[in-house]
């Protein structure tokens, strides 16, 4: 691989573990400041086809009411790894909402990064 296509894996792989940091801390600002204005994310539920949030309000809105009704949650990055623009990331994480009843689950996340900010997060999870 030349070293410019290592230099923007690498580049999306820092972006991509920014942003699961700040999820970590539950700071939508400090995700939001990651994520491109036109980003697209995808979230996995609900099944089979999950739901699309296009552009930063949407997406900054879908954020904020998902830590509303989750009083706690951890991700733990299992594996991350960088092609070009595109990251993959296999997860686990750990919840318990706001009624204090727990949920693990994994999953891997496809993500795509064009000038440091994430613009694509593709999210599948197994059951």
């Amino acid at each position: 691989m030349c070293p410019i296509r290592m230099e923007r894996s690498e580049a999306a792989v820092r972006v991509v573990l920014e942003f699961i940091e700040a999820y970590n801390r539950r700071d939508v600002p400090g995700m939001m400041s990651l994520v491109s204005n036109d980003c697209v994310f995808e979230d996995p539920s609900p099944g089979p086809k999950g739901t699309v949030y296009a552009g930063r309000e949407a997406v900054s809105r879908y954020w904020q009411d998902f830590f509303r009704g989750s009083s706690r949650g951890h991700i733990t990055v299992e594996e991350i790894f960088g092609f070009s623009y595109r990251c993959v990331m296999r997860w686990e994480c750990e919840r318990v909402d706001a009624a204090g009843n727990q949920s693990h689950v994994r999953g891997v996340d496809l993500y795509q990064v064009k000038e440091g900010s994430i613009c694509e997060r593709l999210s599948y999870i197994k059951a």
